[in-house]
């Protein structure tokens, strides 16, 4: 079984727990609202939850920036200018993975295969793709 689904706007980091001075942690607004907005999405795009080991992928899409030359922009959207703006890899992979838990999947230590990618693009988004992996039982030698 696997499943699919956009988050529209530009990728969002897991930001890490912020300490108030009389020692209670708490989760920054920013990171709350965008793990709610990825729920949503993946609500929204009917999927069912997923069981046993998960392979994920995650698509970061960054929107070009509008000061940047025409030229400066086409090398961005080729790929020949990586993508290496904030936040980074493991981090929308955090925030997206965490917010899935016990939505998607019972908890993000089932995905035990993950990919990761940022890259330019005309719009921001992240496009998330889950899909169960089957028990290699072929039964061959």
């Amino acid at each position: 079984m696997e499943t699919h689904f956009t988050i529209p706007g530009k990728p969002q980091g897991k930001a890490r727990p912020r300490v108030r001075r009389d020692g209670h942690a708490y989760t920054p607004e920013q990171t709350t609202q965008y793990e709610e907005l990825v729920r949503w999405c993946w609500r929204r795009s009917g999927a069912v939850k997923l069981n046993g080991a998960i392979r994920a992928a995650i698509l970061a899409r960054y929107p070009v920036p509008k000061r940047d030359s025409r030229k400066t922009q086409d090398a961005k959207i080729s790929g020949e200018i990586p993508c290496l703006i904030k936040p980074d890899c493991d981090n929308i992979a955090k925030i997206v993975l965490d917010a899935l838990n016990g939505l998607a999947y019972d908890d993000d230590s089932q995905v035990t295969e993950l990919e990761v990618h940022k890259f330019y693009g005309d719009i921001g988004d992240v496009f998330v793709h889950l899909e169960e992996i089957k028990e290699g039982n072929d039964g061959g030698a």
